[in-house]
């Protein structure tokens, strides 16, 4: 069974990675899993949190923060060296069907980290705002299915990856709003 379930994922991943290439997707991609393209609206997330929340916009920042490092830690220091699933870029059996387009890098694959976190601060900013702001919802988890996406399309990570990511990142940033709310019961 498990043969079989990965053997699903890696034709999914060609048909994402091979199937939808395309020059757009090509330049638009790597930027989408690139930190630093998003440096922006981090900072724009930190500013507005302070400037209109005040001494509470500290500790959405802080539980951001922490709900980041949660998720960054289960998924990269606890399951990944546990399951060592080899990235598909890094994979002999895919060497043929690979396109680089960013680098590959050395670390394990399962879960994705990037989706992993994403995923965990778009739910809890989610939970944090949805009352007040409504487009929280699609626009965070736009933002954290894009760079998902990305990285299946990039060829670091396979479909199974980044769901399973998406997934612990929720459940992450669920637990991280909830610890929020019960800390700051008056938000």
């Amino acid at each position: 069974m498990i043969e079989s379930i990965q053997q699903f994922d890696a034709d999914l991943f060609l048909k994402i990675h091979r199937g939808l290439s395309n020059s757009f997707f090509d330049w638009l991609m790597p930027l989408m899993r690139n930190r630093f393209f998003w440096s922006p609206l981090y900072l724009f997330i930190i500013v507005f949190c302070i400037k209109q929340y005040k001494k509470q916009g500290y500790y959405i920042i802080g539980m951001a923060l922490f709900t980041f490092a949660m998720g960054d830690l289960i998924a990269s220091r606890l399951i990944k060296p546990f399951v060592a699933r080899v990235r598909p870029c890094n994979d002999f059996s895919l060497a043929n069907d690979i396109i680089h387009r960013v680098p590959c890098g050395s670390g394990l694959s399962f879960p994705s980290a990037h989706a992993t976190n994403h995923f965990a601060i778009a739910v809890f900013l989610i939970c944090v705002f949805y009352s007040r702001w409504k487009p929280t919802l699609p626009l965070g988890l736009f933002w954290a299915t894009i760079i998902s996406f990305a990285q299946v399309y990039v060829g670091v990570h396979y479909p199974v990856d980044v769901t399973t990511g998406a997934l612990l990142g929720i459940t992450i940033g669920l637990l991280g709003a909830r610890l929020f709310k019960t800390l700051q019961p008056d938000f």
